[in-house]
């Protein structure tokens, strides 16, 4: 592993990466790599408490695993680095259910498959890294290029697939229901899961937007999502998050009108930095919308609507980015204009939604359900970061070994943006290979940097 990490640093301030990084088709593959898991013989381990007690560190462990043999159409990277989105957390606290589960079902397909189901689940759908190696069939993708991977894996075998790929039947997310996660020295993705790394961005900023930019592309951008155009009104809640943060620049850069939902004055000025200039604090002005855990306070709902009417000069959200879930979602479905769209993921407050269906139906408002994105979403989505019209959002980053400690904060909530992991590179800042760009967007990039 230390061959293939020097080979991948003198790429560092080389005139030519490429010729350096070439070099390592001809290193051979480690027998075992570390990479961070979750065991099955502890998933009772939090028997009787309640989801907030539940503690990432005490499940996530980093432990030696062998390299599993490379099946025909996949890629073998060496990870530099890679970050911690909400599936971590969950496959480390086993909610809603211990990700085995998801392992053995993915087990059972093929001989290929049956390699994932094991008694320890890598985790991780984030990667930025260097591809090592290619199983038969791959043709695009070879030893030596820099990738970013997307959490998308599918098999491709039923026609249901082919016209988006998110309704394929054997679709998966990478690194929670399947294993060989991102989190880790080494780790395994089909080819189609692959793109090229953003050039101006180091290893940690590379990793940290996949999964969350590609899933606000597809919910906001695409038409498989909210289709948004210009002008929309459009309410992202958690707006300075790992998602909301993504959800609140693609607003802006699609000519959209963010509101922003925040829960502190930091994270309020984090949206400002964005160019975000409608904004509400929900902590600052008491927002409540349950009077106990069977009641939703309607009350709030209207107070919630004059406030975003005031701040838009009369207008209701033409779009509703949701994924906090159960805590929001009878406020979102009544805010929405008519005719609106509520597009969902995720449900980090809790799975089981709640609205008033009089609000949705007699109003002719629409809730869209939406799950990761396709490989062209992704790709899409990845280009504009490329491009430096979309920008990384980590605020921290954490060393491997730290990894438990990461996914707790994101657990608590006691982050902003992107939480960074870095795998096989020693330090912060490296992979940079385009530093004209880079120099155009640097505060872009660092603006959520020690928040």
């Amino acid at each position: 592993m230390q061959d293939i990490l020097e080979a991948i640093m003198a790429a560092e301030g080389s005139d030519q990466p490429e010729r350096e990084l070439a070099g390592i088709a001809g290193l051979p593959v480690p027998e075992s790599y570390r990479g961070v898991v979750v065991r099955a013989d502890e998933t009772r381990m939090f028997d009787g408490l309640a989801t907030r007690d539940k503690d990432p560190r005490k499940a996530l462990h980093v432990q030696e695993v062998p390299t599993p043999e490379l099946g025909p159409g996949e890629a073998l990277v060496a990870v530099m680095a890679s970050a911690i989105n909400y599936n971590t957390v969950w496959t480390s606290i086993f909610e809603p259910l211990p990700t085995f589960k998801f392992l053995q079902r993915y087990g059972r397909i093929s001989e290929l498959t049956r390699r994932h189901d094991l008694p320890y689940h890598v985790v991780g759908s984030d990667a930025a890294g260097v591809v090592l190696r290619t199983g038969s069939g791959v043709t695009r993708w070879k030893a030596g290029d820099e990738v970013v991977a997307h959490c998308l894996s599918v098999e491709l075998e039923d026609a249901a697939g082919h016209d988006d790929t998110m309704l394929d039947p054997q679709q998966r997310i990478w690194g929670f229901e399947t294993n060989f996660g991102g989190l880790a020295e080494l780790c395994v993705v089909k080819a189609n899961q692959l793109m090229p790394k953003p050039r101006h961005l180091s290893w940690e900023e590379a990793a940290s937007p996949g999964l969350v930019n590609s899933t606000a592309y597809r919910q906001l951008v695409s038409h498989h999502g909210a289709n948004m155009k210009q002008g929309d009104v459009v309410l992202i809640w958690g707006a300075s998050g790992g998602l909301g943060g993504y959800a609140t620049q693609m607003a802006l850069n699609g000519g959209a009108i963010p509101v922003c939902v925040v829960s502190s004055p930091d994270k309020a000025e984090l949206c400002r930095r964005m160019g975000a200039e409608l904004v509400i604090d929900r902590a600052a002005e008491g927002f409540r919308f349950w009077k106990d855990e069977q009641t939703q306070d309607q009350d709030e709902w209207r107070r919630f609507g004059e406030r975003i009417r005031e701040l838009t000069g009369g207008d209701d959200p033409d779009i509703v980015f949701e994924h906090p879930g159960r805590e929001t979602f009878g406020a979102s479905v009544y805010v929405a204009k008519r005719g609106g769209t509520i597009v969902t993921c995720a449900s980090t407050s809790g799975f089981q939604h709640q609205y008033d269906n009089r609000y949705l139906w007699m109003h002719l408002k629409r809730i869209v359900g939406s799950h990761f994105a396709n490989y062209r979403e992704a790709w899409e989505a990845n280009r504009l970061v490329a491009l430096g019209r979309i920008h990384p959002t980590v605020s921290k980053t954490y060393a491997l070994e730290q990894t438990g400690q990461a996914a707790y904060e994101v657990h608590r909530n006691a982050h902003q943006g992107k939480v960074g992991v870095r795998c096989l590179a020693p330090s912060d800042g490296l992979g940079v290979r385009d530093r004209e760009l880079r120099s155009r967007h640097e505060d872009a990039i660092n603006r959520f940097r020690g928040h």
